[in-house]
């Protein structure tokens, strides 16, 4: 996804370029719409949001380089990096098929990786179903064009979903409680959903 080259290797937030950091996290206020450094570089961002926590009002942290005129070219972070890398593995956990039924510039192909997004950074991942962890369950995207949206369903891990060890009503009620949890998760982050199939899953739009 994303490498950072240079002459040394500092930290996970720092580059060492010609004997000085070249990036990191730094404390940004802003004036005019400018970025202007009052602190920094911190090794981390978690030093870094502390001292925003102390530091002068309005204060934020930001991760980027800072230039020779005192302001500060913004860079993805070392977080930003390992995001992407985890929002591709959950996306390459899409059937094969997807590809066969949308293209690169079909709207539905950028709303289900907002929604692959979306459910990611609520700690929901899809469900992988032609990987080594087929059985654990997750969030199921099924694209419909006819509908223009996708039917988002939960599937549970098959000691409830097909072993049953906890009886089937306790399955169907932990399948109608998922299912709610990610049409609320998903209504939340501004999406439009409406049910589906007799509340068995829900259709996901983009907001109007």
């Amino acid at each position: 996804m994303g490498r950072w080259f240079g002459v040394g290797i500092l930290s996970s937030s720092e580059v060492l370029v010609g004997g000085r950091v070249g990036s990191g996290w730094w404390l940004v206020v802003e004036d005019d719409g400018q970025g202007r450094i009052v602190d920094g570089p911190f090794p981390d961002r978690a030093e870094a949001r502390w001292a925003a926590a102390l530091g002068p009002e309005g204060a934020r942290p930001v991760y980027g380089v800072r230039r020779a005129d005192g302001g500060l070219t913004r860079k993805p972070s070392p977080q930003d990096w390992a995001w992407l890398a985890h929002l591709g593995e959950q996306l390459e956990r899409l059937p094969d098929d997807w590809a066969t039924v949308l293209s690169d510039d079909d709207p539905l192909t950028t709303l289900v990786v907002e929604v692959t997004a979306a459910l990611a950074e609520a700690g929901l991942p899809l469900h992988d179903a032609a990987g080594p962890s087929d059985e654990t369950g997750g969030a199921c995207l099924i694209p419909e064009p006819d509908l223009g949206g996708i039917v988002v369903t939960w599937r549970q891990h098959d000691r409830m979903s097909v072993d049953r060890v906890h009886g089937s009503t306790a399955d169907g009620l932990v399948q109608q409680v998922m299912n709610r949890a990610l049409a609320d998760v998903l209504a939340a982050r501004g999406f439009a959903v409406d049910t589906f199939g007799g509340a068995s899953g829900h259709v996901v739009r983009s907001a109007a």
